[in-house]
């Protein structure tokens, strides 16, 4: 995480330069406070980053002789298939398209919204705190 946290706080010092440079040249105050928020986030991120890492073990990627090896392991539980993004995405684009048609495709739209968020998130869950 150490070069994590580097990279951001050179990034922000990098956005800092390019927002003073275009608040000076273009003298418009929309762009310039946006550059200065995203030096903002930037440099919040950074200093996170880098705090953070002084206090988790050390990661194989901050070793300099570290083999790509010794980070292996499961990176986790992937779903062999879902039917609940096309229902997640089918409400999604009518209750966008309930925005140019008419507003009373949303009442198509709310339950497969519904249907598709709720049947994703319950989708594995077998009772009360039971584990896998």
């Amino acid at each position: 995480m150490k070069i994590q946290g580097k990279m951001f706080i050179w990034l922000s010092v990098f956005i800092l330069a390019v927002a003073i440079l275009y608040g000076v040249w273009a003298k418009e105050p929309v762009g310039a406070t946006a550059l200065f928020l995203a030096f903002g986030l930037a440099i919040m991120i950074g200093f996170y980053l880098s705090f953070t890492a002084r206090r988790v073990d050390a990661l194989a990627q901050d070793d300099k002789e570290a083999d790509v090896a010794d980070e292996a392991g499961e990176v986790g539980f992937f779903a062999p298939h879902s039917w609940q993004p096309l229902s997640l995405a089918t409400g999604g684009a009518l209750a966008f398209l309930a925005i140019a048609m008419g507003w009373w495709l949303l009442y198509f739209s709310a339950p497969l919204i519904l249907v598709g968020l709720f049947g994703w998130v319950f989708e594995f869950y077998r009772g009360e705190n039971q584990n896998q």
